[in-house]
């Protein structure tokens, strides 16, 4: 009893002692100065507003999709040595020349109903209802695709003029083409969990794809039920194998354990097929790099970035899941345009 005593107190004073201060966590997105060798220094590149063609306003806006990607690249660029022209003396520019329009950032809440229809919660009344109202909205609705942000034609003179303006040697544009969620399709067991992965790869084999939620649930249940039968065979359960009597004089006791796994089975699969998701970000981008002095494109290429979780413990928050994409695609690209596209 002193033992268990002097455990639990030590236990709790450790408790204590941990809990004291806080958890920080820094990044600095540009660690080091650039080398005197890299490639870009001496040089001066301007971001413009990317085009944006993806109808994901439930994640974010399309100012803040184009923030993030516009910051990302900037941290690239300033890594291989380039010097940045401040973004917002960009934007103040080009919205005093009426290249770009502010109001072409409000984001109107009709893109963020047409998300909630793919949503699995909703009942097929209330999609209804919600299919109604965007369409009536709709019928107003004159926006053009040329009135977003950076889907507008650039001459060469214009393009030269903006290099003048702030002494840049390239001008960046580019397009957003996806930015999305999806749900990978995979079936790593450590990453759908164990019996996500039993029952939905058994009834994938058995059933192949469903055509609505409904039946892919059904085929879940049968493939439960069939593990459980499988299972109540061989192993056996509460009753007697040979017990003619069994389950309440109904049927002879393996019968009945067979019955009883099966239940239990598909009862364990209707739960799964509720499981497993694998959440993926999934962005893709399109870059043009542009010669300040004549307008001429001199490298463009193209990056389709998808990410998700390494197994169920990962970390799954959107936020951190678009993050890495756009990590990952602005640096293939900048790292790409260094390499091959600078003289």
């Amino acid at each position: 009893m002193n033992f268990l005593k002097h455990a639990l107190v030590s236990a709790a004073l450790l408790g204590l002692v941990a809990g004291c201060g806080q958890t920080t966590k820094e990044e600095l997105m540009v660690p080091t100065v650039a080398a005197p060798n890299a490639l870009g220094r001496g040089m001066t590149a301007i971001i413009l507003p990317f085009a944006d063609y993806t109808n994901a306003d439930d994640l974010a806006s399309a100012f803040r999709r184009n923030l993030a990607i516009t910051e990302s690249l900037t941290d690239n660029l300033v890594g291989n040595g380039f010097r940045m022209v401040v973004q917002e003396d960009v934007f103040h520019y080009l919205v005093d020349q009426e290249i770009i329009k502010l109001d072409s950032y409000d984001v109107s809440g009709i893109s963020t109903l047409v998300t909630q229809l793919d949503d699995p919660d909703w009942s097929s009344v209330m999609k209804s209802q919600i299919q109604s109202y965007v369409n009536t909205q709709n019928l107003g609705k004159t926006t053009k695709v040329a009135e977003t942000p950076g889907a507008h034609g650039l001459s060469s003179q214009e393009v030269v003029k903006i290099g003048r303006k702030f002494g840049a040697d390239y001008i960046i544009r580019g397009r957003i083409l996806e930015f999305k969620t999806r749900q990978e399709h995979t079936w790593a067991p450590w990453k759908k969990g164990i019996l996500p992965f039993v029952f939905g790869g058994s009834a994938q084999i058995a059933f192949g794809f469903a055509e609505s939620d409904q039946y892919d649930n059904w085929n879940n249940l049968a493939a439960g039920a069939a593990w459980g039968a499988v299972v109540g065979n061989n192993v056996g359960g509460p009753w007697n194998p040979d017990d003619p009597k069994g389950f309440f004089g109904l049927s002879g006791g393996a019968d009945a354990n067979v019955i009883l796994w099966s239940a239990v089975g598909a009862a364990a699969a209707d739960l799964a097929s509720h499981s497993g998701k694998t959440d993926q970000a999934v962005v893709q981008l399109r870059i043009w790099v542009q010669d300040a002095y004549d307008g001429k494109v001199v490298w463009t290429n193209r990056a389709d970035v998808k990410v998700s979780p390494e197994s169920v413990l990962a970390d799954r928050q959107y936020d951190g899941l678009f993050d890495q994409a756009i990590k990952k695609g602005t640096s293939a690209l900048i790292e790409n345009f260094v390499t091959y596209g600078l003289p």
